[in-house]
């Protein structure tokens, strides 16, 4: 199955411990980085999106587990 292909600025969301977070891809990354102190293991086999939720804050998820919102 092919990687959903996601952009800066698309608006997405997912699930999150609170219930379903909303907001926009910050960047896709394709190399190890850090987010709130924890390590981000992506790779080019493994990308990651960095995502910041409506209120500011920001996370890294895999493609999968990206929503589309055409909000």
């Amino acid at each position: 199955m092919a990687e959903k292909t996601l952009k800066k600025g698309d608006k997405v969301s997912w699930k999150s411990s609170g219930g379903t977070a909303h907001g926009k891809v910050v960047k896709k990354t394709t190399s190890a980085t850090k987010i709130k102190g924890h390590e981000v293991k992506a790779s080019k086999d493994n990308p990651q999106y960095i995502v910041e939720t409506d209120e500011g804050k920001k996370a890294a998820h895999k493609a999968g587990a990206l929503k589309e919102n055409s909000r």
